[in-house]
């Protein structure tokens, strides 16, 4: 690298990323009337622009396979009409994983970061999961409790949109809701089949409007939002909160700026952010008043552990040992089946919201038999999804013949399957985490994490009554089970860590500086202008995915740091 660029001013508040958490505390602080600098490691986003929301497949050169037909040889990492974001392989920006471990980790690369593209399932965690601890002697208790977090979970549902039904379930606590949106026919037959087996089937929690909120249209039900959502009708933190923030005056945004470290004075104060500028591969430094980091769950782990120096040699607040650690994802398994009760239905307009409108919520709170603890939710799909390549991959092995023969049978299998998707708590283990490998550096010159990452027989044996749920339930609406085989002790069939996407853990807080690197509004035991808003500061991974609650936390983070900067404490 050429001499850092150091800047001359110094910016009341730096946010570095600009995902759920960094979007939340741009929108919250600039709400407030302080004055923040965002830096996004990719490019500026323009829906206009990057967004394929409706585009048809045949209006595409090789429909979608990519330039180089890379769909057909496996290279395709992520759909060609989604909305852009990133990937598990981003060039020149590799990462590591221990021998004895398998790990994919996603990156997002543009403003809104996964936001953008993310199914926008939108679930409060569970009194008990704040207090895990307490609840089964597993894991460890969060030093707040649900009833501190629901004034801002209130606040993030009133401010994102969510729809849902009042349905008093403690796995499923109730919220500020949206008017939910009608099952399909194939979620009515999964609703029916799952009141026989005594199994809750309730209306989805989305985070989309089913009705116009804060200046963002209703969605008009093309379905079509893992492309991205023109009219904003789909949650994003680009759309949502970034955009108007910028709007009012108080948000500068460098885009294309990859954090290399933080730099802190004699007294452990974060004074400046040094990062890359990748346009003109130059370092530069920002000075700050105060520093939000919210670059993703293992991005920010990278960015404290490489922020090394004379007062903290471990990295910056990791007096603990605990930045890198705790790495939890959610336990996922999913298994498909055909229900011949679907066969050539006549052909109607199935989109709807993007993605699942009903939902199974974790049934089984107070079962003392199952051989497992803590539980799962279950997602579903299926129903007349726009036909593209790969859409029917799998028919010539269930189907004779070929021309007519086989078209008739594409043509009456579609719409006919239903696919059931688990997503279940982790425990945090010892064997789970993610350190600098020294070895290895990315194309900016920045040391890359290497992941450590295992299953325990907690997850194991919940992905197994997983498969038996589901099977149970295709059975149950007249279906065969297509795939999948009942996983494995050893994790065979469980999902790969990382490929939900739904990392956290890594920077933990707590009251006791002596086990956490933050406290218990996720600032810096060590350091106390540095905080952080993604879900690193998690102390577990329960079965609701983790978007909601990054932006209740981290609402309540920039609030309270809002006023520690009035009170000239930060």
């Amino acid at each position: 690298m050429a001499q850092i660029q150091p800047s001359a001013s110094v910016h009341d508040v730096v946010v570095i990323g600009s995902g759920a958490g960094g979007g939340t505390a741009v929108k919250v602080l600039t709400d407030l009337g302080i004055p923040v600098t965002l830096l996004e490691a990719g490019p500026m986003l323009n829906p206009a622009r990057d967004f394929k929301e409706h585009v048809w497949p045949y209006e595409v050169d090789h429909r979608g396979a990519g330039d180089h037909a890379d769909l057909y040889f496996g290279r395709q990492q992520w759909g060609y009409f989604a909305a852009p974001n990133g990937f598990w392989n981003v060039p020149g920006e590799p990462y590591t994983v221990a021998p004895d471990s398998h790990f994919s980790w996603f990156r997002s690369r543009i403003l809104g970061g996964r936001t953008n593209h993310y199914g926008r399932i939108s679930l409060r965690f569970s009194d008990y999961d704040f207090k895990a601890y307490s609840f089964d002697g597993l894991g460890r208790d969060w030093p707040v409790t649900y009833d501190e977090m629901a004034p801002f979970y209130d606040k993030a549902e009133e401010f994102i949109g969510i729809t849902g039904t009042h349905e008093g379930l403690r796995t499923a606590p109730d919220g500020r809701f949206l008017p939910p949106i009608a099952p399909r026919v194939h979620e009515i037959l999964i609703q029916k089949a799952a009141g026989k087996l005594n199994i809750p089937c309730i209306p989805s929690r989305m985070a989309m409007l089913t009705r116009p909120n804060h200046g963002r249209a209703a969605c008009h039900y093309c379905g079509q939002c893992g492309r991205g959502c023109r009219t904003a009708s789909a949650f994003s933190s680009s759309q949502a909160m970034i955009f108007p923030a910028m709007k009012t005056g108080k948000l500068n945004v460098i885009c294309n700026a990859m954090a290399r470290e933080l730099i802190v004075d004699g007294a452990g104060r974060v004074t400046a952010v040094s990062y890359v500028d990748k346009e003109t591969r130059t370092e530069k430094q920002i000075r700050c008043r105060a520093v939000v980091v919210a670059a993703s769950t293992c991005e920010s782990a990278r960015l404290l552990l490489n922020s090394k120096s004379p007062r903290f040699p471990n990295g910056l607040a990791n007096a603990s040992g605990m930045v890198g650690r705790n790495l939890t994802d959610t336990v996922g398994y999913a298994l498909s089946g055909s229900v011949p009760a679907l066969e050539g239905m006549p052909r109607h307009n199935d989109d709807g919201i993007g993605g699942m409108h009903v939902y199974i919520p974790w049934w089984l709170l107070g079962d003392k038999k199952k051989d497992f603890p803590r539980g799962y939710h279950v997602e579903v799909g299926g129903g007349f999804n726009m036909p593209q390549l790969g859409s029917f991959h799998g028919v010539a092995s269930r189907s004779e013949g070929y021309g007519k023969s086989l078209k008739d049978d594409i043509r009456r299998q579609y719409g006919s399957m239903v696919h059931f998707s688990g997503r279940g708590d982790m425990i945090p283990n010892d064997f789970s985490y993610c350190e600098i490998d020294n070895a290895k550096v990315d194309q900016w010159g920045i040391p890359v994490l290497k992941f450590h990452f295992r299953w325990s027989q907690h997850e194991v044996k919940q992905a197994q009554h997983m498969h038996d749920t589901f099977a149970s339930l295709i059975e149950t609406m007249g279906g065969k089970v297509l795939a999948g085989e009942r996983p494995k002790d050893d994790a065979t069939g469980v999902s790969t860590g990382g490929s939900i996407i739904h990392e956290a853990g890594t920077v933990c807080m707590g009251d006791n500086p002596r086990n956490s690197a933050l406290n218990r509004y996720c600032q810096a035991h060590e350091s106390p202008n540095l905080f952080v808003a993604d879900a690193s500061p998690f102390l577990g991974n329960p079965d609701k995915n983790v978007t909601l609650t990054i932006v209740a936390m981290a609402w309540r983070t920039s609030e309270y740091l809002a006023e520690e900067m009035r009170k000239g404490n930060v």
